[in-house]
């Protein structure tokens, strides 16, 4: 079976023929052409895999001709050959649209290393845009990647829900792409043409979130020198998504309650009811039911959010998804900072793989981030990646996996000491600086903070203890 097909395109017959049988016994199939006219023929007859082009082309600059050939297939990886290997010459074939260039004379198994992941990084591109297209076609939603069974379950249940106007709450841990779900579900309901209005609830003290939410009139407060309406009536006739659902306080859900109740309102300070026609979505990485037994969450309100509830699976338990997500992230960011698209090696893409990603998706778009705008060139290697994703690090995440995966009510203790552990580990290695571990864990700050709280983990104490001491001194 062939590997792919291949042109050459360079006016040396020996060089033709020299690529053609390196190419030819590695199981490519390969055409060879002597100059760019002959190319756009062989091109207009075949689809091409790769193609391996001379700069120096009679009757035709070779960079020039790269750009004709990637204005017809941008997608197409070509890769220069230049007698003349320099920095000058890598930028200029980059920003042409290169995928990589190789000087004359080449090391075969270089040459050879560099075709293969061109074809490699072609094969990924072209899964990743016919899963795109059956995904669009199946659900119309461009902007979720994954074909795992618990991403395309979520999926076929978004598109059953987003017709309705029931309301639907998406649990899941922080960094699975809850507000993207949300905003599925909104483009896919009659209210798609109408507002979107997300609501950060965690992030707002109480006063504030209600004038945020329902507004205010004139003199409600000190400065309130005017009245002002509120996101539910933004929202009218469209979708409010309230992320963090848990973190409302209990005067504010009483509120809450009577507007999905009865869909009516008054503004802060105000006597008037206003009538609202809203969507309302809302998300939560905490159990709502666990904060109801604590009597911090109504439960009249829980119950009218699960009317239907939507779990996104963390990333740990739909790993074959980390490839088209990385390879999603890497175009996104390639594109961001300007450069040509770059790939990670089998190495780092192992590290990627055995991962468990406590942050998930939102935490692999860090890490691809940070990797390309540190790389120098077309390969990402382990060295680019964060220190946690080395060896102990995955083996950590890994064990913390395994004891969840294998739980019971009777081992919660023995999981929340397991990710005590974990947690503790990294803020000695960082001196105690909550900032710097958050940054090694790639999640918020608040978010470390949060596990901290829950865990009665005393930073402040620890840090203490881990300081130097230093002898009195006595007059």
């Amino acid at each position: 079976m062939s590997r792919g097909n291949v042109l050459v395109i360079d006016d040396e017959a020996e060089i033709r023929e020299g690529l053609e049988l390196l190419l030819g016994a590695e199981g490519f199939e390969v055409s060879a052409a002597p100059d760019a006219e002959t190319a756009l023929k062989y091109i207009e007859e075949r689809p091409f895999d790769l193609v391996l082009l001379d700069v120096n082309l009679p009757g035709k600059d070779g960079l020039q001709f790269l750009n004709d050939l990637h204005r017809r297939d941008p997608d197409l990886p070509i890769i220069l050959i230049t007698a003349y290997g320099s920095i000058d010459m890598a930028r200029a074939a980059f920003k042409s649209g290169a995928q990589d260039y190789i000087s004359k004379p080449w090391n075969n198994d270089e040459l050879l290393a560099q075709v293969a992941q061109a074809m490699q990084q072609r094969r990924l591109r072209e899964e990743n845009l016919q899963l795109k297209r059956a995904l669009k076609q199946r659900y119309n939603f461009p902007n979720i990647v994954g074909k795992s069974d618990p991403m395309l379950r979520v999926l076929d249940l978004v598109s059953l829900v987003a017709p309705s106007r029931s309301t639907v709450l998406i649990a899941g841990e922080s960094g699975t792409g809850k507000e993207l779900i949300a905003k599925a579900i909104h483009a896919a309901s009659p209210r798609a043409d109408k507002t979107f209005v997300p609501v950060n609830t965690g992030a707002m003290p109480v006063d504030l979130l209600e004038s945020t939410l329902f507004g205010h009139v004139k003199g409600a407060f000190t400065s309130a020198v005017a009245s002002k309406k509120g996101l539910f009536e933004a929202a009218d006739q469209g979708t409010i998504f309230f992320d963090e659902i848990g973190t409302i306080g209990i005067e504010t859900q009483a509120k809450l309650l009577r507007v999905m109740q009865e869909r009516e309102f008054m503004r802060l300070g105000g006597t008037e009811t206003v009538k609202v026609d809203v969507r309302i979505l809302a998300a939560t990485n905490v159990d709502l039911r666990k904060l109801v037994a604590d009597g911090r969450f109504r439960e009249d309100l829980y119950y009218r959010f699960n009317v239907i509830t939507i779990h996104l699976p963390p990333l740990r338990e739909r790993k074959e998804d980390i490839p088209l997500l990385v390879e999603f992230f890497t175009r996104k960011y390639c594109q961001e900072n300007g450069k040509p698209l770059r790939q990670f090696t089998p190495q780092a893409m192992r590290l990627l793989l055995d991962y468990d990603w406590p942050g998930n998706v939102r935490e692999v778009e860090n890490v691809v981030e940070r990797a390309i705008v540190l790389s120098p060139g077309s390969e990402m290697g382990a060295e680019l990646l964060p220190d946690f994703l080395s060896a102990n690090g995955a083996s950590a995440a890994r064990l913390l996996s395994l004891v969840r995966e294998k739980a019971n009510p009777s081992l919660f203790d023995i999981i929340e000491e397991c990710e005590r552990r974990v947690i503790l580990d990294m803020l000695e290695r960082t001196n105690w600086n909550q900032t710097e571990a958050a940054e090694r864990f790639q999640v918020p700050l608040s978010t470390l903070n949060q596990k901290i709280k829950r865990l009665s983990i005393d930073v402040r104490r620890k840090r203490e203890a881990a300081a130097p001491r230093h002898p009195s001194s006595h007059s």
